[in-house]
């Protein structure tokens, strides 16, 4: 026993022990406890005035969210994002095929794409076809803020890369969004998007033109809430990729201009190769974060107009707090934490595999 006390064992279980004291009640428990209620009809007025109110129905809640009626597969169904999946999938089995580099991360990748694409070409009558609603504008909504936000903090960075006075303000300015609340934000962006008094109409008053009605129309509320979210993240993207450039060699980018590379080439073929552990844990922070993306569409639009911008966190408040229904919502919850888990393993085997 002494040996043991004296141990890197001990030392390591010592380091991480105030997390555990505070990750085993606070989340590991209530994780628990949602997977048991939603494994009930949990009425939450009923079971409030009577803790007996509860009834045990298995797995009725995740059939009534899976399930349906006159099932079929088509071929068109979600046509678009499944020719992204699809060119992607045989993209990334080329390069496999080429490279003989089939590994653990090349065929997690390969089967979560070909599942998602297979899984995507079901329709028919759902038992509860709002819930597949939700999921599809949540899916748009991050597969629309990622890369955008991605993309512009990636170029903002490399703009303000350098010495000065002006580079450090400008920093400053883009990280500025980042340290407000989404209630700010909405507010913010609620001003901005005004029909009569906004940002956007007092810029097309002067010009005899009208703002369209970006919170209230079902084709311009989702991109409104987009907009809004990539203003409201580039920040912290920004100092992300800031760090990562700093990193970078000088006299490599030296070298690339005494062999004549322009600043395109630099960006393709020297920084961004450089940097792109960085890139790949930026996209995986902002897809986490934006699949449980709620305070935007319940402060902004209401899940409207109809259920245009309503995602997967805010129908699961919907279900448990406004319906009462908590064995539902949880049931919803388990659903989106084994998707992410998926993910997360997919994305921690290609890691495994580059790192490799």
């Amino acid at each position: 026993m002494s040996s043991f006390w004296q141990s890197d064992t001990f030392s390591g279980w010592a380091f991480i022990s105030p997390y555990l004291i505070a990750f085993i009640p606070l989340l590991l428990w209530p994780f628990f406890q949602g997977l048991w209620m939603s494994l009930h009809d949990w009425n939450l007025l009923a079971v409030t005035f009577n803790p007996d109110a509860k009834q045990f129905i298995g797995l009725s809640n995740y059939a009534q969210l899976i399930g349906g009626d006159n099932l079929s597969w088509s071929l068109s169904q979600f046509w678009p994002f499944r020719t992204v999946l699809l060119v992607g999938g045989v993209t990334m089995f080329l390069r496999a095929r080429r490279h003989n580099r089939f590994d653990r991360g090349y065929v997690w990748t390969l089967a979560g794409l070909a599942t998602l694409w297979l899984l995507l070409g079901i329709r028919g009558d759902w038992y509860d076809p709002r819930f597949w609603i939700v999921v599809r504008n949540t899916v748009v909504f991050v597969a629309w803020v990622v890369p955008l936000t991605t993309l512009t903090a990636l170029l903002l960075a490399i703009a303000l890369n350098r010495q000065g006075r002006w580079a450090a303000i400008m920093r400053t300015v883009f990280f500025f969004s980042q340290i407000l609340s989404v209630t700010v934000v909405t507010l913010i962006w609620q001003l901005v998007y005004g029909v009569r008094n906004g940002f956007i109409a007092n810029l097309l008053t002067p010009f005899g033109l009208e703002s369209p009605n970006w919170l209230t129309d079902d084709q311009l509320a989702m991109g409104a809430i987009v907009v809004a979210t990539v203003w409201w993240s580039v920040g912290f993207a920004l100092i992300l990729f800031l760090a990562g450039l700093q990193q970078i060699p000088g006299d490599r980018l030296e070298a690339a201009t005494l062999d004549g590379a322009t600043g395109w080439r630099k960006v393709v073929h020297i920084i961004v190769p450089s940097i792109i552990r960085t890139v790949q844990f930026v996209m995986i922070m902002q897809i986490v974060l934006h699949f449980q993306v709620f305070g935007q569409s319940h402060l902004m639009t209401q899940g409207g107009p109809g259920d245009s911008t309503n995602v997967w966190v805010r129908y699961i408040y919907q279900s448990a707090f406004r319906d009462s229904e908590v064995g539902y919502a949880s049931a919803m919850a388990t659903l989106l934490f084994v998707f992410m888990l998926m993910f997360s393993i997919v994305q921690y085997a290609v890691t495994k595999r580059q790192e490799a």
